[in-house]
């Protein structure tokens, strides 16, 4: 399958601000007792991410994604290349003023209350004091964290999902433009993955511009718009899910009853068993609905078939000799 960058993609979404942009973004890190050594870990990465969207990069373990997310945010310089961040160089510091980040391993002062540390970061923003009485409750709320327990107990008595809660509120304390989170769902139990992908729905949904790095890939799929896959620090797939997985028009049907003569033509592999057929449907789909009739069957489910992003995912670090390993 193609992994290079899909063209439609760029086309469909021009007329959209660009918010990120890479151009042979590269990222050199000198190793060995002399220094003359080196690891890449971005290699010539070119990149844009649209307003309002959700973006999703891949890639396992030592890809280069957070690398990648530190140096958007200036807090390492790139070896080579360029960057942009909402029309601005990277590193702008009134640029900085319109974005949030919630880093995959946050220090939070421990000795501080939730309500203190987003009081503390407020402070950094400038942010006045009525708008912050009014702000910190509703990100809270946001995040599935009562008032009372952001008052009374200390940062260190929190629970990781408590502390991935009380980072997410910080990185959107100055009601950011962009919000860069770095593995938001890690650590988390399927009850803090599903908030954090609600919460992460709901900014989409205030046309915010969200670009993240993860390995779950579930969480990805269900969320993102676009994803991209890295891989030893270099880009090698862009796309919507349809474009990178292909729109596969293969059917997968399970049914009762009906006359199986008939049913046979349109499902050449049909299985059957007490009164329940399956099988790969053959021909146009809305013809086989209103066929059902006819047949005097009724169908239970009809999934469309087509490579998963897992599968897909590992295929292409198979075919770069890559094996993923958590």
């Amino acid at each position: 399958m193609e992994s290079a960058v899909n063209i439609p993609t760029e086309a469909k979404t021009l007329e959209k601000f660009p918010v990120v942009q890479t151009t042979n973004l590269c990222k050199f890190y000198p190793i060995g007792f002399w220094m003359n050594q080196k690891i890449e870990s971005l290699k010539n990465f070119t990149l844009t991410v649209y307003q309002g969207e959700t973006f999703g990069l891949l890639g396992q373990n030592g890809a280069g994604k957070t690398t990648l997310l530190k140096t958007l945010l200036g807090i390492v310089r790139p070896t080579s290349g360029t960057g942009i961040l909402l029309g601005q160089p990277i590193g702008d510091r009134a640029v900085k003023e319109k974005i949030g980040y919630l880093p995959e391993n946050p220090y939070f002062y421990d000795y501080l209350t939730g309500w203190e540390f987003l009081e503390f970061v407020a402070g950094l923003f400038q942010i006045p004091q009525s708008i912050k009485r009014q702000r910190i409750p509703e990100l809270l709320d946001l995040v599935g964290l009562s008032k009372s327990t952001a008052i009374r107990k200390q940062l260190r008595q929190y629970s990781k999902g408590m502390l991935q809660r009380v980072g997410m509120a910080q990185a959107l304390i100055n009601d950011p433009e962009l919000v860069f989170l770095d593995e938001p769902m890690s650590g988390l139990d399927p009850l803090g993955r599903y908030q954090i992908r609600e919460i992460i729905i709901s900014l989409k949904k205030q046309g915010k511009t969200i670009f993240f790095n993860s390995h779950v890939l579930s969480d990805v799929e269900k969320i993102c718009d676009r994803i991209a896959i890295l891989a030893n620090g270099e880009l090698i797939s862009i796309g919507t899910l349809d474009e990178i997985l292909g729109i596969n028009e293969t059917y997968y049907v399970k049914g009762k009853s009906g006359n199986m003569k008939l049913l046979k033509q349109w499902i050449p592999d049909l299985e059957f068993e007490n009164n329940f057929w399956q099988g790969h449907l053959l021909g146009n789909p809305k013809d086989f609905l209103v066929s059902l009739e006819l047949m005097k069957a009724q169908l239970i489910t009809m999934n469309i078939e087509r490579v998963s992003l897992e599968e897909y995912f590992m295929q292409q670090l198979r075919e770069r000799g890559i094996f993923y390993n958590n």
